[in-house]
């Protein structure tokens, strides 16, 4: 039996896991986490994430954890609103639809679907890759010893998998010039209900907070700031300070925020970023996601294409009759990357002027943003727009709000 070692149990590693044992592979799972990943915010259910879902008999289970959307709107700092954009825009193709769930919920489904053929070791990650006669040797970073016969870097953003193989991140990482911070509250009595809204304030120097329903009785908090590094992802305590220090003085809710920020379980901080690999495939050693082709959650695509790529990369194998002879595997590797490319790069190309709309650096182009979100729904513009959704060859996440659990812990 043909054992792979997916490193990274995230969408796309534990799609693919799932996926593979389903056609009698033996899989192993290296999570970095000591637990499966909980956090991140809402992700919808149309387009490839619906039709891979379906495909895997998971569908019925994620529309049974739907969250209650409402729609979007743009406020002020005393909550009057600059612009709307209600779920029913667009006739569901909007900003916000009405099949949403939260990414945790996503994961957790995957992640439990999961047989026996599928062994997931958290707190583990890779330190050696060495490639030997027909496989990849590899030392864990608690120093076990394991050969496979494949081996995917599913780790995201930060792969360790892409570092070790294909080179540093920086040969691959180009920046978009925005952070963002995710975080889960825990309403109290005196919260401020959402009542089915997700919230957008802007403020001017390129600042926006967010706030939407997530699990009933909690929200899901967003901050997004100019920015190209970071502190350390392990020191909290300066990351608590550059927030406070950005988004002092913006009023609404920001106060609230920053201190439940301190309080959460599941806060995580990460820039903006898209990554290009040249190859995603080093031998028996291959990149899948993120750690291939982060899209940024500015795409609004990243859950969409993780489905697919695992899915497609599933039927590559299966196509290729990958288990009866493995060294089919290149070559049907080569095959999935290369009509896979063809989805990951058309994702890439960001709007003109998306990083802009998402946080822009003045009052007058907050104003104009909002001007622009009520004026693409009026009567003339509706049936442009709509036919433009249309023909989008992916279904996009609400993009102002981060899909993904970011990538900060790895």
């Amino acid at each position: 039996m043909a054992h792979a070692l997916i490193v990274g149990g995230g969408i796309a590693g534990d799609t693919l896991a799932l996926l593979l044992e389903r056609d009698g592979w033996e899989v192993t799972v290296a999570e970095i986490a000591p637990a499966p990943r909980t956090g991140g915010q809402t992700v919808d259910l149309r387009g490839d994430s619906r039709t891979v879902l379906e495909e895997a008999g998971l569908l019925e289970q994620a529309l049974r954890c739907l969250i209650p959307q409402r729609g979007a709107a743009w406020i002020k700092a005393d909550e009057r609103r600059r612009a709307t954009m209600p779920v029913e825009a667009f006739g569901g193709q909007g900003l916000v639809s009405d099949e949403e769930l939260l990414r945790t919920d996503l994961a957790r489904i995957i992640h439990e679907a999961a047989g026996a053929g599928v062994t997931h070791r958290f707190d583990e990650t890779v330190e050696e890759l060495d490639d030997v006669e027909d496989g990849v040797a590899v030392r864990f970073r608690s120093g076990t010893r394991q050969k496979f016969d494949l081996v995917v870097g599913a780790d995201g953003t930060h792969s360790r998998v892409r570092a070790l193989r294909f080179g540093p991140e920086a040969n691959f990482r180009t920046s978009l010039g925005l952070a963002h911070a995710l975080f889960t509250l825990t309403e109290t009595p005196g919260t401020p209900p959402l009542d089915g809204w997700f919230l957008i304030h802007n403020a001017p120097g390129r600042r926006a907070i967010t706030a939407r329903p997530g699990h009933p009785g909690e929200q899901e908090i967003g901050f997004t700031f100019a920015a190209d590094t970071l502190p350390h992802r392990h020191d909290r305590e300066a990351q608590f300070a550059l927030l406070a220090s950005t988004f002092a003085g913006v009023g609404w809710r920001a106060a609230e925020f920053l201190a439940a920020a301190k309080e959460s379980n599941d806060f995580a901080m990460d820039t903006y970023d898209q990554v290009r690999v040249p190859a995603w495939r080093d031998g028996r050693v291959v990149l899948l996601g993120d750690s291939a082709w982060c899209a940024s959650p500015l795409s609004g695509l990243g859950t969409a294409l993780a489905l697919r790529g695992a899915a497609d990369a599933a039927a590559a194998f299966r196509s290729a009759r990958v288990l009866d002879d493995l060294d089919r595997l290149p070559a049907a590797w080569d095959t999935f990357e290369t009509a896979m490319r063809t989805k990951t790069d058309s994702a890439q190309q960001l709007p003109p002027g998306r990083v802009a709309s998402m946080a822009p650096s003045s009052a007058l182009g907050i104003r104009v943003n909002a001007w622009a979100m009520r004026a693409i729904q009026s009567r003339v513009m509706r049936p442009i727009v709509a036919r433009a959704l249309a023909s989008s060859e992916h279904r996009r996440e609400p993009a102002d709000s981060p899909a993904a659990k970011v990538d900060s812990t790895r």
